[in-house]
Order: structure tokens, then sequence, then C-alpha cells
């Protein structure tokens, strides 16, 4: 088996299992994982254009549209478009939304423990991996 097949089925086995974990987390918040991320996103800054919370996720906006109208449904969050440019929507966290963020917290702060005891990872290490692997491979996609 060449190098690339292995590191894309070791990523997408370990990524597919620590989804599900998260999942499982949510499930008791009434969360999808997606739905999760693009909170993630809005809890880091909010305020975001449809389109900057799609480029940190790597979403489109075909995909994301959903989410947000769903989370809009949910009252978590607020959709406008924009007074200069109808095309441009943002999205502002509502106060659910921004009071939902210690109770999320403190579910994934609870798998992130039981995580690091039963895991010799080191998380930030890894990460820090990722993210390079991720950067090299936009690199490859954009040559090709």
């Amino acid at each position: 088996m060449l190098p690339i097949h292995q590191l894309s089925l070791s990523l997408y086995s370990s990524s597919r299992f620590l989804i599900q974990l998260i999942q499982n987390s949510l499930n008791e918040l009434n969360l999808t994982y997606p739905q999760f991320l693009v909170l993630s996103v809005l809890w880091e800054e909010d305020g975001l254009k449809v389109n900057e919370i799609g480029n940190r996720l790597y979403l489109d906006s075909g995909t994301l549209t959903p989410l947000l109208k769903k989370l809009e449904a949910m009252n978590y969050v607020k959709r406008q478009r924009g007074e200069a440019d109808e095309r441009t929507v943002h999205v502002e966290l509502t106060y659910p939304g921004k009071s939902l963020q210690a109770k999320v917290q403190e579910t994934i702060i609870s798998l992130n423990e039981k995580f690091l005891k039963s895991s010799d990872l080191n998380l930030p290490a890894l990460n820090h991996s990722l993210t390079n692997l991720l950067g090299s491979i936009e690199t490859l996609k954009k040559a090709t």
C-alpha cells in the first residue's frame, strides 16, 4: 500500500470515529456535528459573512445555507442581508446561541479529558502536523 493511501485511510477512519465520539456528546444538546462546527466558528468571531464561515470550514454555500437556516430556526443565529449588497449575508449569534457555548464547552472539555487519559498522543503537536498537512494538500490541489 502506498504511503498516501495509508495516510488517507488512517485520516478517514480516525476522522469518522472522532466525529462520532463528539456527536454522541452533542446529542444531549440536540446539535449535529456540522452545526457545532458553524457555532464554533461564530464563538471565535461573531458577525461573519456566510462566505467567511464557509472559508474557515471548507464548506460551500450550498452546504452551509441549510445549516444556517436550521440554526436560525433553533434561535441560535440570525442572518441578515447586507444593506450595500443584498448578496452578502451576515450571521450573528443570538443570546441563546451565545449561552449555548458554555454548555457545549463543558461537554467537549469532559470528552477531551477522557481522551487525554486514554491516549498518549500529544494533541497540540498532532494538530500542528495536521494543519501543515492541510496546507500541503491545498497547495497540491491548486497545482492540479
